[in-house]
């Protein structure tokens, strides 16, 4: 319906646009910025005096748990939390059971989110068969039925041919892939960061060169098949100041990072809280200092929920024997404005690695608000707070932040012009 939204302070950095002005949104676009079109007649008005207008956030990794999963989550409650995070576009990575390597499951997974879901999805198809390493899933036709990317999750290759001959094959079609770096071996057994914490806890620890080794090996395998890939889940300094190095040397590469990455260290282990279990595993203080600067430097030009739902017994185990994962894009703006309210981002600085930054990465339709753009947008207070867990509408309650007062407020997420959440 044709909607109106007064007063807000719009800030789009795809645009660096930010200023205080009225937007009107009709047929699921944004019609014009400032003054109404002459004949405009909007049915909804929103006050969003005191308000900012941001574009919709664009998350790279959203677990929604379907199909295979529903104790865990499904496609509406996620995509519900999503949008009570701020979140309009989000990816689902494909270990779904079965995997999302084939058209039909893509298929399964567009229509649920069309019949049900409240954000836009955007699947990522297998890169092998049943995420194996040995044969190529079928990535022309997973495209075609709406994959925008291909990834294997942390599942190694069985050998380096194999990832090579899969990385010049994407390259073929101008396919993205998305790398987890972390080596099967080196991480083997391995339950935290290899630190003082997992000594003094006596937890069996995965070392920064499980990343890096992976890392500079896909890094130069990406080099040589000339293939588009985005780095996911970073945790390392070492391995932002790589991913920095690459993109020196004009290597077509971007990276993500875990929002709690950005908050949490190897520290919060200590009482063995198996909330904090997580895979890769949270690092080091200098490690966390490390991924701050490539935020602020654009070098990782995402910030990614990495949202993994989890039934209660999933996580009421010894820590070892738990399932690694936190749920937390109920919460994704709440949690990102700490870095504002900490003095680590500014807030274009912030919207921009949590919109057109991934957006970009991704090459999704989303991350912008301009006249002609889709009506996709977060109005949140700045000034107020959320309490953690207060309202919570994914299945999985397995986050660490639960009862903490975060900076910022959701009031209403809108996909395409259309009120998908209001607090």
């Amino acid at each position: 319906m044709p909607t109106t939204i007064l007063g807000a302070r719009l800030i789009d950095p795809a645009s660096g646009r930010d200023e205080v002005t009225d937007i009107h949104c009709q047929d699921g676009k944004v019609l014009a910025i400032g003054a109404a079109p002459a004949g405009f007649r909007p049915v909804h008005t929103l006050d969003a005096t005191g308000l900012v207008a941001a574009p919709g956030l664009v998350d790279l990794s959203v677990a929604l748990r379907e199909p295979g999963y529903s104790r865990k989550g499904n496609i509406a409650s996620e995509t519900l939390a999503a949008t009570a995070g701020g979140v309009t576009s989000l990816c689902c990575p494909p270990q779904t059971r079965p995997v999302l390597d084939t058209a039909a499951v893509a298929e399964l997974i567009l229509d649920r989110a069309r019949l049900s879901g409240h954000a836009k999805v955007y699947p990522i198809g297998a890169l092998t068969r049943d995420l194996a390493g040995e044969q190529l899933a079928e990535l022309v036709a997973l495209r075609d039925a709406g994959c925008v990317a291909f990834g294997n999750g942390l599942a190694n290759f069985t050998n380096q041919r194999n990832l090579s001959r899969a990385l010049e094959y994407a390259a073929t079609f101008d396919l993205t892939v998305v790398m987890h770096s972390q080596d099967a071996d080196l991480a083997a057994g391995g339950l935290a960061h290899e630190g003082p914490p997992a000594a003094f806890l006596g937890l069996a620890g995965i070392p920064e060169t499980a990343e890096t080794v992976a890392l500079a090996r896909n890094l130069l395998l990406v080099e040589q098949a000339g293939v588009r890939a985005h780095f996911t889940q970073l945790t390392t300094a070492r391995g932002a100041r790589m991913i920095a190095e690459a993109q020196a040397r004009g290597l077509p590469v971007t990276a993500d990072v875990a929002m709690y990455q950005l908050i949490l260290t190897d520290e919060a282990l200590h009482g063995f809280s198996s909330l904090y279990h997580v895979q890769p595993p949270l690092r080091s203080v200098a490690d966390r200092e490390g991924l701050r600067d490539a935020v602020r430097s654009g070098v990782i030009s995402a910030i990614s929920s990495h949202h993994q739902p989890h039934e209660a017994d999933a996580k009421d185990a010894p820590f070892g024997e738990t399932e690694p994962g936190i749920s937390s894009v109920d919460i994704l703006l709440p949690l990102a404005m700490t870095l504002v309210h900490d003095g680590l981002l500014d807030l274009p600085t912030l919207l921009a690695r949590l919109t057109s930054g991934p957006a970009t990465a991704l090459r999704l339709p989303a991350g912008r608000l301009a006249t002609g753009a889709p009506a996709d947008l977060v109005l949140f207070d700045p000034a107020s707070s959320t309490l953690a867990g207060e309202t919570w509408y994914s299945k999985g309650r397995n986050c660490p932040f639960l009862g903490h007062c975060l900076p910022g407020a959701v009031r209403y997420t809108l996909v395409d012009g259309r009120v998908a959440f209001q607090r």
